[in-house]
């Protein structure tokens, strides 16, 4: 069954394989291992730009390691998952201290840096190495769940380390590249999460789930929980000069290093407690005071209603806001800057109101 399973996904990749993604033109480790990282609970469509920008900007692993953080997330603005972008240019920088700048080739080394699982790690020596090693990415996990018919939530202990034995299983030690890069185009294209082509599918004839016809079963989902909601209230300070007050968030937590607007936690922002605050954390006079309609942005473990207010501030003073964490942004000349996803949308708006009020 094994050799069955494996020659079918080699002798379909042949003929159907995704072959001119931009990592496969030049799969070297930095290439596929910075790939493999944004294709982390993101669809290929969408990572393409992203991969073509970063790699122009950061050639190779010494490039990476050389940027500021600032520059790392402010190519990734967009692609979300933050810890992703960090994590890339920490192992960068570890790359370069411990093994002269060049991408380790052994499994455990590998596994050691920041961001890469035991998957991705298999993937990417798998991929720009031609080693043997399995992998078990969310496109592996459905294409095998849906195969042998296994109930039970993949993310659970026992269902993993039997999709892992399996992976094994079918993992050829000859073409592991091809066959690597198979099961996952097969999980993308073919086997997909909502309308499976079950009908184009190489292993059809022996799939458990398309034979009992109850493929959309499978893989079976996560418990699911009602989501909680925070709120938060991003308080956009706009000086004279049409400028934007912005803030670099903690290293860790949401939207870690990134620069966002300072929040306040208070139910209701009104001129006066917003006045005090202004006073109290910047020295500045507020003039005008506006509440924007509430931007709802999710994450995978919560909402967050972000009600943006918008503040026009009269006098400041630039002692008050002589910061490394602290900055006047200029919304009709952006820089190279990390922003939160809603932050961007809320700054591209105050730009677009700013030209409208001036035409």
């Amino acid at each position: 069954m094994s050799e069955t399973f494996s020659k079918r996904l080699l002798d379909w990749y042949d003929s159907h394989g995704r072959k001119n993604l931009p990592w496969q033109s030049d799969p070297t480790p930095y290439r596929v291992w910075v790939s493999e990282i944004m294709l982390q609970q993101t669809q290929v469509a969408t990572v393409i730009p992203y991969y073509g920008r970063f790699m122009q900007q950061f050639s190779n692993i010494k490039a990476l390691a050389r940027a500021t953080l600032d520059e790392v997330l402010h190519i990734w603005t967009g692609l979300g998952y933050y810890s992703r972008a960090r994590n890339l240019h920490k192992a960068a920088n570890i790359i370069c201290d411990q093994h002269d700048g060049r991408f380790p080739e052994e499994l455990e080394a590998v596994q050691s840096l920041p961001g890469i699982g035991r998957s991705t790690a298999g993937a990417i020596l798998s991929l720009a190495c031609g080693q043997h090693h399995a992998i078990l990415d969310g496109n592996v996990k459905r294409v095998l769940t849906r195969f042998h018919a296994i109930h039970g939530w993949p993310g659970k202990t026992d269902i993993e380390r039997q999709l892992w034995q399996l992976a094994r299983q079918y993992t050829p030690s000859d073409q592991c590249a091809h066959y690597t890069q198979a099961i996952m185009d097969l999980g993308a294209t073919v086997c997909s999460r909502s309308k499976p082509d079950c009908d184009h599918c190489p292993v059809n004839n022996d799939c458990q789930a398309f034979k009992q016809d109850c493929v959309q079963n499978y893989p079976t989902s996560k418990p699911k929980k009602k989501l909680p909601v925070r709120s938060t209230q991003m308080i956009m300070l706009n000086n004279r000069q049409g400028e934007v007050l912005l803030e670099r968030r903690p290293p860790h937590g949401i939207w870690g290093g990134l620069w966002s607007f300072p929040e306040l936690k208070d139910t209701e922002i009104n001129a006066g407690n917003l006045q005090a605050w202004c006073k109290r954390q910047f020295r500045s006079e507020v003039k005008t005071v506006m509440h924007w309609p509430i931007l709802r942005h999710t994450f995978s473990h919560f909402h967050l209603d972000i009600t943006p207010v918008h503040a026009c501030v009269e006098r400041t003073d630039p002692a008050a806001m002589d910061s490394d964490n602290t900055f006047w942004y200029n919304t009709a000349l952006p820089d190279a800057r990390g922003l939160a996803a809603p932050v961007k949308r809320l700054i591209e708006q105050l730009g677009k109101n700013k030209t409208e009020t001036s035409v």
